[in-house]
């Protein structure tokens, strides 16, 4: 059930971001809502033949459980992004060389951004997911100009090599959504949806 609030219109649970991301934590701070962040300990590695989208949604779960069993009082927030060319899984590269191989496959090609978000309470009970597909339409890119981009920005944190939100954008046609901040990392309208679901009442 959805939490009162307090007598001075307060939310009555912690928020705590599942993440360490930094790019997730900067787009949960629009929302003015206080916050905690806490790293799951979650082993992200896909289980056989599965696809992406799949992956995505059970890693996003699976995050915010990991940290709501260490807050079991907070509302917990798990995110995951999967890049998902032709129903294949490519995630963070890591280091350059794979970065450079994972943005020469997907030069001119359409690649689904699958971003995953999941609201958990253990005290209520509360437990919801869903996901926001972005679809990112690549220009076909030579060699010097992914060498470029990737010296310039080292992306190698961030799923499929190309963080939109920097000088990436300069990579794509096209980015089609329903959920603009997805492909940064945390789908925000879902979000919010689903915190006040949870009975968190936002600014």
């Amino acid at each position: 059930m959805p939490e009162p609030l307090s007598e001075t219109g307060a939310n009555t649970r912690p928020l705590v971001l599942g993440s360490s991301s930094r790019y997730r934590r900067e787009l949960l701070e629009r929302l003015h809502l206080p916050f905690t962040v806490a790293s799951p300990d979650t082993d992200e590695a896909p289980l056989p033949g599965e696809a992406p989208r799949a992956l995505a949604l059970r890693l996003a779960l699976a995050k915010a459980h990991a940290v709501a069993a260490q807050h079991p009082g907070a509302v917990v927030i798990g995110s995951d992004q999967v890049a998902d060319l032709d129903g294949e899984p490519l995630g963070k590269p890591g280091d350059h060389t794979r970065a450079t191989q994972q943005l020469h496959r997907m030069s001119g090609q359409t690649v689904i951004f699958q971003t995953a978000v999941a609201v958990v309470c253990r005290a209520t009970g509360f437990e919801q997911v869903d996901i926001a597909p972005v679809e990112v339409r690549f220009r076909t890119l030579d060699g010097a100009t992914i060498e470029r981009y990737l010296r310039a920005e080292q992306p190698y944190d961030c799923a499929g090599s190309a963080k939109s939100e920097g000088l990436g954008i300069a990579l794509l046609d096209a980015i089609v959504s329903d959920d603009p901040t997805a492909l940064v990392g945390l789908p925000l309208i879902r979000t919010c949806r689903m915190l006040r679901a949870a009975g968190l009442v936002l600014p």
